[in-house]
């Protein structure tokens, strides 16, 4: 049997759910009501019960994220939404806290989302047997890992492609609780890692002026699919529940493109996990949407500097060099490219990203809306694309179409049209009409074919139609169209009804955990959740951080990423080449802000404290 690999967008409303459908995606996922990670990206019940309705019909899947931590008093509230969400068709749920495994719940799929920091294969088998259907995977993970995974177990393996990283392993982010107890596991985080910090050593000596230290660049392994699929992901997720429609367009059109090329080679194995197919009206480019640059981050190992230290915001589309300031004007490589109203950025020259529009473009030249001193041979970029918007905001500018076969026929009373889609579903209209010859006995079949084509905004294209009659019928136009718009519309309704959506009913277990031991990052926040873990053999179990945090003495981060290797002070990959170790600890500081920094070579991870922490520094 085939694999189906998928593609996974977001959606932060029903109008963008529509638009990743209609760009190709495979499945689509949305906040409900209540417990989403995006606070800014709730839905209600029923714009979430219409984007099933209109997934469904392309056997595209809609997921629902409910993956905040709980508290007991939410529990209740929880179990109902759950059961809301199951009734009107929601195909899974992503989930974190593990109280909801322990929920008289209806059988919906789960999924464990990349909240609950999955990493280790012995725990994401350890879920997997819980009951969980799938596993979003850490993003820090290697290609390595990624198969060891799949090879410890057989659960399905989602994997983020594109889109925003978090600098924190996921789930273990608590920087923003500690500075103004907006909690990132409630769904409130207030981006920290994308203020500006100076960079202070041992010696109290300021190595670096505010600079954002902590925000790293995009993510982008979309050239790694064919090597991802083979390490056992049958799914890529797209970052991004508050991203403009633009970007969700551009990005899933683009991997959609991407991931059919692959499919086509591969049609052996592999095959897509939706019907239909779209076209667009624009030529898909990740650089063209909201992005800090891109990385790959660690899915081929540690192997570059991952920083975007300069700004937060989005660098976009490299233009070119500016060749010259010229008047009111800037003269830029490939300035041909730009267009009115563009929005370009630049680092200028205190190493701070800078930014201007154009009000005019005219013959390779660029009249500014303010004219700022820019130093030749200054990277210019674009990061607000006008023509590229216009085009991308139309609605037409990606249709998706089901492959239908259209069969017109005569029967005893009339004639009867029939649909048969590329799923094999069946529609047949009958109408009651004489059968009349043609005038001087000419074939209209050619009209007929004309006509049964014009499917318009419904979501058919009829890839074939065939007439088969005996004589040379004769059959109004508007006989023709009523006939093909009533079998697309019974059409629909059969898809509709035919859609399986898969069931699993969670069955309470008790193997294993493989600790015993968990501290604040495992984010238990409730009783249900801690009987859970108990059960599974868990004898010692902290409270989450947002019921026990000490202030000025916390662990607010761990991560992957390492300021020492962005540095190129790191003891192991840099060792060659660099002249002094750093005076430990470093502080990043920012206003009233201030944090130490551990660094744990061993497992090569970056621990972030407050100020007032007391940790022992590891030597190299």
């Amino acid at each position: 049997m085939k694999k189906k690999i998928e593609i996974l967008a977001p959606a932060k409303d029903l109008i963008h759910g529509m638009a990743a459908i209609n760009a190709g995606a495979d499945a689509v996922y949305i906040g409900a009501p209540q417990f989403g990670a995006r606070s800014n990206a709730h839905n209600s019940i029923e714009d979430v019960a219409e984007l099933v309705k209109y997934a469904h019909l392309f056997n595209a899947q809609v997921f629902v994220v409910i993956n905040t931590i709980l508290y007991d008093n939410e529990l209740e509230t929880c179990r109902q939404l759950i059961w809301k969400l199951y009734d009107i068709g929601v195909d899974a749920l992503i989930i974190q806290d593990m109280a909801i495994m322990e929920m008289e719940l209806p059988p919906i799929v789960l999924h464990a989302s990349t909240q609950a920091n999955n990493r280790d294969a012995d725990k994401i088998k350890f879920l997997k047997d819980a009951g969980m259907k799938r596993v979003v995977l850490a993003r820090e993970l290697n290609l390595h890992q990624i198969k060891e995974i799949s090879e410890a177990t057989d659960v399905e393996l989602e994997f983020f492609v594109t889109g925003a990283l978090c600098v924190s392993f996921s789930g273990n982010c608590y920087m923003s609780v500690a500075n103004g107890e907006r909690s990132a596991n409630r769904g409130s985080c207030a981006q920290n890692c994308r203020l500006p910090y100076n960079l202070i050593d041992g010696n109290g000596d300021t190595l670096i002026k505010n600079s954002h230290l902590l925000s790293i660049k995009d993510f982008d392994v979309s050239d790694q699919i064919p090597n991802l699929i083979e390490a056992g992901i049958c799914s890529f997720k797209i970052e991004g529940r508050l991203k403009d429609i633009v970007y969700v367009k551009n990005n899933v059109s683009y991997l959609r493109q991407k991931l059919d090329a692959f499919l086509e080679q591969n049609s052996d194995r592999f095959t897509k996990a939706s019907s239909g197919k779209s076209s667009y009206t624009f030529e898909s480019s990740l650089d063209k949407s909201f992005n800090r640059g891109y990385t790959d981050y660690f899915v081929n190992e540690r192997h570059q500097a991952i920083g975007s230290w300069e700004s937060p915001k989005s660098k976009g589309q490299y233009i070119g060099k500016l060749i010259r300031t010229a008047g009111n004007s800037y003269e830029i490589e490939n300035g041909e490219l730009l267009n009115n109203g563009d929005g370009l950025c630049f680092i200028n020259q205190n190493n701070e990203a800078d930014g201007i529009y154009v009000n005019r473009a005219e013959n390779g030249f660029i009249y500014p809306n303010v004219l700022k001193e820019i130093k030749d041979g200054t990277f210019i970029y674009r990061n607000n694309d006008t023509a590229f918007i216009k085009i991308v905001e139309r609605e037409d500018s990606a249709v998706r179409k089901i492959s239908t076969t259209l069969l017109l026929s005569e029967n005893e009373n009339g004639f009867e049209l029939k649909a048969t889609d590329e799923d094999g579903n069946v529609s047949v209209v009958s109408i009651v009409h004489p059968k009349e010859q043609t005038k001087n006995n000419e074939s209209i079949e050619q009209n007929f074919k004309i006509n049964l084509a014009k499917t318009g905004f419904t979501p058919y294209n009829a890839d074939e139609i065939l007439i088969e009659f005996s004589q040379n019928w004769f059959l109004p136009i508007s006989k023709i169209n009523e006939m093909r718009r009533t079998v697309y519309e019974q059409l629909s309704e059969i898809r509709l009804t035919n859609y399986v959506r898969e069931e699993h009913q969670i069955v309470k277990t008790s193997h294993p955990y493989p600790e015993t031991k968990l501290d604040f990052m495992y984010n238990v926040a409730n009783k249900t959740a801690r009987k859970f873990y108990e059960r599974h053999g868990v004898t010692e179990i902290e409270k989450a951080f947002e019921l026990q945090w000490d202030p000025g003495k916390s662990r607010v981060m761990t991560t992957k990423y390492c300021i020492k290797y962005e540095l190129e002070k790191c003891p192991k990959y840099h060792k060659d080449t660099m002249e002094a170790k750093l005076k430990e600890p470093l502080v990043l500081k920012q206003g009233e802000l201030e944090y130490k920094l551990k660094f744990n070579c061993k497992p090569c991870e970056m621990e972030i404290w407050e100020k007032d922490a007391e940790f022992e520094i590891e030597e190299d």
